[in-house]
């Protein structure tokens, strides 16, 4: 049970050494209680890269509309302030979440 608690809890921790690799690792091959934690980690892992991925995605856009019509206007900078913003936010909230996340699953 212990050695559950402990996996379970790096699972949370891996955002610090194995963000991705750690719990795909478990995930296939631990125990059910284990297998929740990592695919819960996993995915608290990948939701800053799917924001960021979307984030950029959308300043491509509006650069590639402005760069085709010719005209260069503040939109552009303004988007990438307000993406970057969401985007650290998001980070910053799933980095203290697994942190806190890998304390509780330790602790209980």
């Amino acid at each position: 049970m212990e050695g559950n608690k402990i996996l379970s809890s790096l699972c949370y921790f891996s955002i610090f050494f194995a963000p991705f690799l750690f719990p795909v690792v478990v995930w296939i091959l631990g125990d059910e209680e284990t297998k929740v934690h990592a695919k819960k980690a996993l995915w608290t892992h990948l939701i800053p890269i799917i924001a960021t991925i979307i984030a950029g995605t959308i300043i491509f856009t509006i650069g590639m509309g402005q760069f085709w019509a010719g005209e260069v206007n503040g939109g552009l900078l303004i988007a990438t302030i307000i993406a970057t913003a969401i985007c650290f936010i998001i980070d910053i909230y799933y980095f203290i979440w697994n942190i806190i996340k890998g304390i509780k699953v330790l602790t209980v």
